[in-house]
């Protein structure tokens, strides 16, 4: 397979892992990071992701021990994954097996040399207007990405970023849509229901209401459900039957 052919069996992937039903970022967040390594030339990779800022991180690894990794770096609040998504650190390699990175990202750092890994970069994964996480590279002896790997793998993160967004965008758009839809149906029964009172009892169509309202709320149901019971004929006939 040629390097263009794997890339674009990547954004394929990629693409196919949202579509018009709800998204499954945990199968999205999954192929970037199985799909990365043989694409960048890396031995393993992470992602890191949080739909919103306030939003739990969500984890995945190419293997099982480089996704522990990551949610244990998630927990400590350190390593490159963490820097380029919470500080904006612009993608710098770093060489793991030196001083500084001990000192940087105590926890982290041994962690990833025990499992091979030498050298790491972080990608982030940019939305229109914020950084929602990282792709995380990792290498080994004798490691390292050209720019030119690089520059591909912020191509990849940025379009998973976009398509993430798009994505979660439209499931907020069906939710919503859901939500109207269910508050008018529930209306129209309320509505329904204050006309059958009102005949049954013969008062008003607003006293009917405020009796249906207040046997609501004295049996801590919700109106909607006493309404549909009421236009169904199932209601209680304490609720129903004129007062003697």
């Amino acid at each position: 397979m040629t390097p263009e052919q794997r890339l674009a069996d990547v954004f394929v992937a990629l693409a196919g892992s949202t579509t018009d039903g709800p998204t499954d970022l945990a199968a999205t967040l999954s192929t970037l990071a199985k799909r990365s390594p043989p694409l960048l030339g890396a031995r393993a990779a992470a992602v890191v992701f949080a739909a919103g800022e306030r939003d739990d991180a969500q984890v995945a690894g190419s293997d099982p021990e480089v996704s522990r990794l990551e949610h244990d770096a998630v927990g400590w609040r350190e390593g490159p994954g963490h820097d380029c998504h919470h500080a904006d650190v612009p993608p710098v390699q770093t060489v793991l097996d030196c001083r500084p990175a001990r000192q940087r990202w105590p926890h982290y750092t041994p962690r990833a040399l025990g499992l091979g890994h030498t050298r790491v970069v972080a990608l982030p994964l940019r939305e229109s207007t914020r950084t929602s996480g990282a792709l995380v590279l990792l290498s080994g002896p004798p490691g390292g990405f050209s720019p030119e790997t690089l520059a591909l793998g912020q191509s990849v993160a940025d379009f998973t970023a976009v398509t993430l967004q798009r994505a979660h965008e439209a499931d907020r758009s069906r939710t919503l849509a859901a939500q109207l839809e269910q508050a008018l149906t529930s209306r129209v029964i309320i509505e329904q229901a204050k006309g059958v009172l009102a005949t049954r009892r013969a008062v008003p169509v607003d006293d009917a209401f405020d009796i249906l309202r207040r046997h609501a709320r004295s049996h801590h149901r919700l109106l909607s459900d006493v309404a549909r019971e009421v236009v169904e004929g199932r209601a209680d006939p304490v609720l129903t039957d004129p007062e003697p």
